[in-house]
């Protein structure tokens, strides 16, 4: 690359970064501050989590600015990553959730968010009965989590809630993602995601950037750049529209389509479309706050104690998983059926990375 371009990129991506600690640091005070629906409310959470959420800081709950609620069942004993964890909320909710044998690692760069998060680290020990603290905070870059030392097949879950758009060098960050990653790990996140690719221009809106528009992927480049980095089938586990609801913002960026996506991937060697080997999968109802039911994503619900028909693909995503030991399989790749035909209920306006 030329230098005086990679210098220019480089001098961008810095200007960018600086502009959203400045937003989050200072601008916002709270989440009444937002001017878009981007960053939900806690309506978005399940009902086993509320309970958790009671228990947190005040403060740690105020200074929150997801859009929507990415943490996944079965955590319990687990090392989980939360990229952006801000000012702790999610991060304090999995402390509960892995238990004292698990650990919870936290990474953002803005100071002042994680100033919030650090200083109830004794708080959340205690309200959740844990004898000391299994949560640490880093201040990093998402794109570098080697500067900070979260080593190689280290990770059992990744999770973000809609910061991976506020990331100048997204490929780098969802790399350094899959390095950290143990073999059978998850990403499970929610982001912000438009319809149409955007103007480069709108990165220098302070505001567009912080309210998570103006760095949003173009859904399909996401499917693409994920493909190119190895993973062949993400899953769409909820999505939602973003409602623009600050006139001035809407007359700069109107002209484009929201959605917040949760989405679903696992460091898991899986075929680029699903394929059909006769098996079956069978919930177990032994996961905990999900006695009835499991959900892998849109289009795959799993009832307790009820054989469901599956694909390759989605066989793997189980077996080779934590989630293994919550089910009965049936079946092996010995014979091929042809493609799986199976399809997201709205599959004709879906745009997914999901490959049935």
């Amino acid at each position: 690359m030329n230098m005086d371009l990679e210098h220019e990129i480089g001098g961008a991506a810095e200007e960018q970064q600086s502009a959203v600690r400045s937003y989050y640091g200072e601008t916002l005070q709270s989440s009444n501050d937002l001017r878009t629906t981007a960053c939900c409310s806690i309506d978005a959470i399940p009902v086993h989590l509320r309970a958790i959420l009671a228990q947190l800081h005040p403060e740690v709950r105020d200074r929150f600015y997801g859009c929507g609620s990415p943490l996944p069942p079965a955590l319990d004993g687990m090392t989980v990553l939360d990229l952006g964890c801000g000012s702790g909320r999610d991060a304090y909710l999995m402390s509960k959730l892995v238990g004292e044998r698990g650990h919870v690692i936290g990474v953002d760069m803005t100071a002042q968010q994680l100033a919030v998060a650090e200083r109830h680290r004794d708080f959340h020990a205690q309200a959740f009965g844990h004898a000391r603290s299994n949560v640490t905070f880093h201040l990093g870059d998402l794109a570098d989590l080697a500067a900070i030392g979260v080593a190689d097949a280290s990770v059992d879950v990744v999770v973000s809630n809609c910061v991976l758009n506020l990331v100048p060098d997204k490929r780098r960050a969802f790399a350094e993602i899959l390095r950290v990653l143990k073999p059978g790990g998850e990403l499970y996140f929610s982001d912000v995601y438009s319809d149409r690719r955007l103007p480069r221009e709108l990165l220098a809106d302070p505001v567009l950037l912080g309210e998570c528009l103006a760095g949003a992927l173009y859904v399909e480049d996401f499917r693409r750049l994920l493909g190119e980095l190895g993973v062949a089938d993400a899953r769409v586990c909820a999505r939602g529209p973003i409602a623009l609801t600050d006139e001035a913002i809407e007359q700069k960026i109107g002209f484009a389509h929201f959605e917040s996506i949760t989405w679903r991937a696992f460091k898991l060697p899986l075929e680029d479309r699903c394929e059909d080997y006769g098996q079956s999968a069978t919930y177990l109802g032994t996961i905990p706050a999900h006695p009835h039911r499991f959900v892998l994503d849109d289009h795959h619900l799993f009832e307790n104690g009820k054989p469901l028909r599956v694909c390759g693909n989605s066989a793997d995503m189980l077996a080779g998983s934590r989630y293994a030991a919550h089910f009965l399989f049936h079946g092996d790749r010995q014979r091929h059926f042809g493609l799986f035909d199976c399809a997201p209920a709205a599959a004709a306006t879906t745009t997914s990375a999901s490959c049935c």
